[in-house]
Formats: structure tokens, sequence, C-alpha cells
């Protein structure tokens, strides 16, 4: 049976009532409250929510708010700045002042049922908002917008129909939380797993290994360069594949964002990288300094990366990369006691230590190593496609469920 087939069963030749929010639900106002306030106030134990623009929240505690500004009622809040979007919440609660929220007084209004066809139509008021500098809508925006009502003649069957639309959407977004938490769960379980076994393959007994530089065991070590953003010619039309340190965490890179072309490499420093050879961020915004990644192309790198080529039949470059990676921190300890303004380079690169056992154990360690990252990868990439599918599914019978026909007329029959 299909959606729609679905609709006109539930619907059953009903009338459709189109009315304004505001017609038939209670807006409520907010509190006086700053962003400041509610950081202070915050006690993660607390029992009253206060919203503010976004994903900002507070709980505090109820005599922190008057009372007049709590609401306890069942409401969907409506965040109207900035990120602007509906939320649904239960419990007794308050928000900023320049938003704003809905309940229902009407027994034959099923504010659940409001919340899900606003959510329908959220692109609507996020167009509206758009229009201004700061995304925002004002309520004369929601007021006005009309909510499609279901046999308003009668009450209690409107309120059924209402019912078994919220039922089925409830339990789509149930489903799809519940899957969100187990792939989360594995997720955590292999990730867990493969740290132990790695930390255990990557640790030596005394005597058990020789120690190496960098410098020693890599045939070369050399950073890159930026060819002149200014001069289009250096960029246009580029073949040779440029990496910048941020492209450090994909960890495995097989492309880049962006090209150089023969004439960018000429005038800049700007090297040839080997395939396999590998990477380490000398410096980069936020945690990127110290992170590494091996390289499965042919490609050129910006100054703020070290590229370590490899003899293969001296030393795994994969095997460096598992252990480099476990080597985070550390690296990026020496760098901040530097005097470098907590950059790493290639000296500190060069001298560092790692352990060379034979090129056969090297082999086995990279083998078990990358058998673990395929599993995790496997659930780390296949968890937003898991969401996103049963959004879409979500998303598809919310479409079908709250499609109500619309005329020029106030009220329309199904027949």
């Amino acid at each position: 049976m299909s959606g729609m087939s679905f609709m006109e069963k539930l619907l059953d030749g009903v009338e459709v009532e189109w009315k304004a929010l505001g017609e038939v639900l209670v807006r409520t106002r907010g509190t006086k409250i700053t962003a400041g306030q509610m950081k202070n106030l915050h006690k993660d134990d607390a029992p009253l929510k206060v919203f503010a623009g976004g994903r900002t929240v507070a709980f505090v505690n109820f005599e922190d708010i008057p009372a007049k500004d709590i609401n306890r009622e069942p409401s969907i809040i409506v965040k109207s700045r900035g990120v602007i979007e509906f939320e649904f919440y239960e419990k007794p609660f308050s928000h900023k002042n320049e938003m704003w929220s809905y309940h229902s007084k009407n027994d034959a209004i099923d504010i659940k049922y409001v919340y899900h066809f606003l959510k329908l139509n959220e692109l609507h008021f996020q167009k509206i908002g758009s229009k201004m500098q700061m995304p925002q809508i004002a309520t004369p925006d929601t007021d006005t917008f009309k909510i499609p009502i279901p046999c308003p003649e009668n009450p209690k069957k409107s309120l059924e129909i209402q019912a078994e639309i919220v039922r089925i959407l409830d339990a789509f977004t149930e489903l799809t939380a519940e899957l969100t938490a187990e792939l989360t769960a594995e997720l955590t379980a292999r990730k867990k797993q493969y740290n132990y076994y790695r930390d255990k393959l990557l640790s030596f007994e005394e005597g058990e290994v020789e120690w190496k530089t960098l410098g020693e065991v890599a045939e070369k070590i050399y950073s890159g360069g930026t060819p002149q953003t200014s001069v289009a010619e250096y960029w246009e039309n580029g073949t040779i594949p440029w990496m910048s340190s941020g492209e450090v965490n994909l960890e495995t890179v097989y492309k880049t964002e962006k090209y150089i072309s023969e004439a960018g490499l000429r005038n800049s420093s700007a090297k040839f990288v080997p395939e396999n050879s590998i990477v380490i961020a000398l410096a980069g915004q936020g945690k990127t300094r110290g992170k590494v990644a091996r390289i499965r192309i042919d490609l050129t790198t910006n100054q703020s990366l070290a590229a370590l080529t490899f003899d293969k039949k001296k030393i795994n470059g994969d095997y460096v990369f598992h252990f480099l990676k476990t080597q985070y921190e550390n690296l990026r300890q020496i760098s901040s006691g530097s005097g470098t303004r907590g950059g790493l380079n290639l000296q500190m690169i060069s001298n560092y230590q790692i352990p060379v056992p034979s090129l056969e154990k090297q082999g086995c360690i990279v083998a078990i190593l990358d058998k673990f990252d395929t599993l995790t990868n496997s659930i780390t990439e296949g968890l937003p496609r898991e969401i996103e599918l049963r959004q879409k599914q979500y998303e598809y019978y919310r479409d079908q469920l709250l499609s109500f026909p619309k005329t020029e007329a106030r009220t329309t029959t199904l027949a």
C-alpha cells in the first residue's frame, strides 16, 4: 500500500480545514536572560532546560527563572534566529525572550502533530529568514502560517487521525535513534579493540628491536610549498595534485581537493612526493599539527607538511605510518616546547626515534592494523549512510502523511 493510499484511507473522505497557527495554539514568551547568565547558572543535573539560539542550552534550577516565564506544557519551540528550526519539548522549560513557543489548549489539536507538520515546512521558514542579514523570522511568520486540521467537526475523530500520523512518524524517529545508538556503540567497541591490538603490536621489550631516527630510515625528508594564489596560471586547469595540511586528517590520501599546474610547480617550493610516502603536519589549525597520513598517489604538498620517502627494501612506509599515529601527543609535545610557536620542523622530524623490527614483522603488523582500519572505517562510513537512509525514509512517509489537499477554499472535502 502506497503512502498516498494509506493517507486516503486514514482520512476516509473527511473534511480538512486549514487554520492559522495563532488561531489554534497558544504562543508563549521567553525570559530575559543573557548568554553569560546562562553559563553562570548552568548545572548539569538541574531540572529546568533553557533554550537559546541554535544548539545552545543551559540547565538551571526553577528558582533561577521567574515562575511566569516557565512553561510546563508540551510545546513546540521556535528557534527564530541564526539556525531556524523547530524543536518539540515535553518537560518544563524556558527560553530567551527573542524566541517563542507554542502549546495547545485545544482539545482537538495534538501538539506533536503540529510539530511534525512544521518540521515538514522548516525550509519555508528558513527561506523567509534568509532574506535578513542575520537569518531570522518574526512571530507573524508563524502565527499566520496555516496548518491542516482533519475532520474539524468531529474532534474525537480528528484527534484519532492526528494521533495515528504522530504514531507512525515517531516510530520512524525512534528507529533512527536506535540504529544510531547501536552503530555508534559498535563503532566505539571496534575502535577500542583496534587501539588495544595496535598498542600491543607496537610495544616492544627493551632490546627486542633496534631504535632508529626517522632521518636514518627515510630516504628523504622535505617540505613543500604553495604557488602564488594570485597568479591564475599556477592553479587554473592544474593537473598536479596539491595537498594542504588539513587533508592529513584523511589518513590515507587517494585524491586532493586542489591541483596546481606545471607552471605553479616550477615557480614555487612545491615538490613531487611519490606514492606510498607519508606526510606529517608541521603546523595547522586546531589539532592538525603532529597528525600523519600515507599517500597513495604522486602529489605535491604545501609548506606545512613534511614528506618522508622510503626504500621499501629497507623499511615499510605503512609501518612507519601506523607507529607515528600512536605518537601524536608526543609529536605535539616536542613541538610545543621548541620555541617555534608550537610548530614542528624538519630537524625535529628527522631526529624522532622509532622502533624498527624486521621487514617481515613490519609487514605482519601492517596487515593486521590495515584490517582493523577497514573494519572500523566500514562502520564509520556506513553510520552516516544508514542514518541518512532512515532519515529519507522518515521524510518520505512524513511527506505522504502530511500532504493534505489545499485549495483557495477554506475547507476541502476528500472524495
